[in-house]
């Protein structure tokens, strides 16, 4: 971690309410993946400043919020304020720009891996295989915004091929966690392990790993 993030997270701990875990099960010592609900900007924030384990973790981010040549239509598409606010043509004129001066320069100071969206996503998959064999868990949030504040149905699962390229260079299953960060309650929720059977074709497992993890991500709250 760079020496911004961490003179930023020594200032945002004590203003971040949740950082008491309550596991369902123990980790242990090998590397798995967290699945965390988004809350916006907050859930990164957590998962990197107050996370029992955060300092031994890899945060997946859009490649999009981390690259100032593309931050400002990223933020313009990225429901941060209401489109139909009377207040959206100020939000767009200026939000993107400040975000484009500084938030660039925190994430890649943060523990991230960048996302992109294109061919290049073997270089995420292949940066996170790397951060798991070093004994890094990788965090990802798999919701897909639907709207201001709003989430679509079902969870984006590319990510989940990372099980099938760590079982073929390891020889061990990689368990996956969902973990829903209760705000209210103010405790990270992680709930059971589930792991991907490396004797069953992936398209045929990843429905009942989704919803699994879409009802733990969601306090319970199941579809």
């Amino acid at each position: 971690m760079g020496k911004l993030f961490n003179f930023l997270a020594r200032i945002a701990y004590p203003l971040l309410p949740v950082k008491r875990a309550e596991f369902a099960e123990e980790i242990g010592d090998e590397p798995c993946i967290f699945l965390a609900n988004h809350l916006g900007a907050v859930g990164p924030m957590y998962m990197s400043v107050t996370f029992p384990l955060r300092d031994n973790v890899a945060i997946w981010c859009n490649e999009g919020m981390m690259d100032e040549k593309l931050v400002v239509e990223y933020v313009r598409h990225d429901w941060w304020w209401r489109p139909e606010s009377k207040l959206a043509p100020l939000y767009s004129a200026t939000l993107p720009y400040a975000a484009k001066a500084i938030v660039p320069k925190v994430l890649r100071s943060a523990p991230t891996i960048a996302v992109c969206r294109d061919a290049r996503i073997m270089t995420t998959m292949r940066k996170s295989l790397r951060a798991l064999r070093e004994g890094k868990h990788i965090v990802i949030f798999p919701e897909l915004p639907n709207g201001f504040g709003t989430h679509a149905e079902q969870l984006q699962m590319g990510w989940l091929n990372l099980t099938t390229m760590y079982y073929r260079a390891t020889g061990k299953p990689l368990r996956m966690f969902p973990v829903y960060i209760d705000e209210k309650a103010r405790v990270f929720r992680v709930g059971k392990a589930i792991l991907a059977d490396p004797d069953r074709p992936l398209e045929e497992q990843t429905s009942s790993i989704e919803a699994y993890l879409a009802a733990g991500i969601r306090g319970g709250k199941g579809r």
